[in-house]
């Protein structure tokens, strides 16, 4: 049985407030929502399924597997962190990726996790590029927490970011919310299980959301910055 502040620990940073930036950014959901006369009526299952399914899974999961791997090694961790950038097709889903990623380092520089100081300084002077997937994977590995646990918890954020923006965006209420969650939690556990190999390829296909992201830039005010 593992150890009571080994579990507090990993609810600790699985928590949605931990302060990392991502409630500026929204995946697209705010794009395609308000852009359903021109891409076609919006459902918030499908978007949240395909975000998963097609993003978390085949990317973000793999990249944290990864960089676990890697250990402490920034240089690699930087070499991923140029194979995620090259890999995120969208500008503003890759400028939000860094954002986050920026963010989530310097909460933990603060706090003072380990190699968070070290390859923020590297972000910083252009040696990386500090993508959030690759940030998790290091500083939640030098936390001690492990491997499997990492990747439910990016799992989790990534479905929990997205239903809290639906609330924020008035598209369904708290209640609703945690029904989505509840619904997309065995998706998660399911595509958690897949294997993955050192050297695993990172794939995502959501081209509707990166459409609507781009249209959306042309848009007047918005809530999120993607």
């Amino acid at each position: 049985m593992r150890a009571r502040d080994e579990i507090l620990r990993t609810f600790q940073h699985a928590d949605t407030q931990f302060p990392s930036g991502a409630f500026a950014f929204s995946q697209g959901l705010e794009a395609l929502s308000q852009q359903q006369d021109r891409l076609g009526k919006f459902d918030l299952w499908n978007f949240l399924y395909a975000q998963i399914v097609h993003r978390w899974a085949s990317s973000e999961r793999v990249v944290i597997a990864r960089a676990y791997r890697l250990g402490s090694d920034l240089n690699a961790l930087a070499e991923l962190d140029a194979e995620v950038e090259a890999s995120t097709i969208s500008e503003p889903l890759r400028i939000g990726s860094r954002r986050n990623g920026m963010g989530l380092l310097t909460s933990h520089e603060r706090i003072g996790t380990p190699h968070a100081s070290a390859y923020r300084s590297m972000v910083r002077n252009g040696k990386a590029l500090g993508h959030v997937a690759v940030a998790q994977g290091l500083l939640w590995n030098a936390l001690e927490i492990e491997e499997d646990d990492a990747v439910l918890m990016s799992g989790y954020q990534s479905a929990a970011s997205l239903t809290t923006a639906a609330i924020r965006l008035g598209l369904i209420g708290a209640i609703d919310a945690q029904a989505y969650l509840a619904k997309i939690l065995p998706v998660i556990t399911e595509e958690s299980c897949s294997p993955i190999s050192d050297n695993e390829p990172l794939r995502a296909f959501i081209p509707l959301s990166e459409i609507a992201i781009s249209l959306h830039g042309a848009t007047g005010q918005r809530l999120f910055s993607n």
